[in-house]
């Protein structure tokens, strides 16, 4: 029998993309910019503890596991993990606060918002660090994405299958979103988090990482939580990724991949040599 890879497996651009170190910024980008959509932001603060800096790092920590999970994970594993997950939302509701109206936390809208800011963000990170990937590369990593939409209960044939549909996607939900006042409080959170102890030197490192997580949204994002938004960003933020992709390059192997990503490499070397060497 063959080796169970779950939803990606060694030649997919997701095992690729995610393996990647600098993409510790995209998944705090993904957390910001799904805060734009106040029925998902409104829908998370008022049933889990994101409000609570007491417990707010705890709740981070199971969203990077759920993550991992359903890159790395067999199949078995995620379909665990995703049914736990449609389970919990599907018992949840959120109320509106401005129209006063309730609405159900997995209502397709919040999952595909959802969805989205994280394939745009790891994508969009991705690249502009400069880990190799061509247009069709691009592409078929939003593509691969649908499965992982899947597993939280969108259907995959609603779910952008391109980079073009993607930009259709943001184009059209701009007119429908805006920085509420729970998605401003957890950006201002991200400059001074309250976790453990033990992690104090991320603390103190949160505004340069904050800084950085910022400038890489799109002008149209930074501008609906009343930031700067000029080219001047993009060209910092796109060169500090840069640096920092570059930088995670001279570590050894064992010490700059989790171990996750170490046997995603180790598989993908065995499969497609070539592939491997490129990246």
């Amino acid at each position: 029998m063959s080796e169970d890879y779950g939803l990606f497996g060694p030649g997919s651009v997701t095992w690729r993309v995610m393996a990647e170190p600098v993409q510790m910024v995209g998944g705090f980008r993904a957390l910001i910019l799904q805060a734009l959509h106040p029925p998902s932001m409104w829908g998370t603060a008022q049933n889990s503890e994101l409000m609570d800096p007491r417990a707010a790092w705890a709740r981070l920590g199971r969203t990077i596991e759920f993550v991992r999970v359903r890159t790395y994970g067999t199949l078995d594993e995620v379909e665990r993990v995703g049914r736990r997950i449609r389970t919990l939302h599907s018992k949840l509701t959120g109320l509106n606060m401005d129209t006063g109206v309730t609405f159900p936390v997995d209502a397709p809208e919040n999952l595909l918002w959802v969805h989205m800011g994280e394939v745009d963000s790891y994508l969009d990170v991705a690249r502009r660090a400069g880990v190799p990937l061509t247009p069709g590369d691009a592409d078929a990593f939003v593509d691969e994405q649908r499965r992982a939409g899947e597993v939280v209960g969108l259907d995959p044939a609603d779910i952008p299958a391109s980079v073009a549909e993607m930009k259709a996607y943001y184009a059209e939900m701009r007119t429908r979103i805006y920085a509420c006042g729970e998605a401003k409080e957890g950006l201002r959170r991200l400059f001074n988090p309250a976790v453990p102890r033990q992690l104090l030197p991320l603390k103190l490192a949160a505004p340069g990482i904050a800084t950085l997580v910022i400038a890489t949204l799109p002008r149209w994002a930074r501008r609906m939580y009343g930031l700067p938004a000029t080219p001047l960003e993009d060209l910092w933020a796109t060169t500090t990724l840069k640096a920092l992709y570059r930088g995670t390059q001279v570590v050894p192997e064992p010490w700059r991949y989790s171990p996750d990503a170490r046997r995603a490499r180790r598989l993908t070397r065995e499969a497609v040599p070539g592939l491997a060497a490129a990246s």
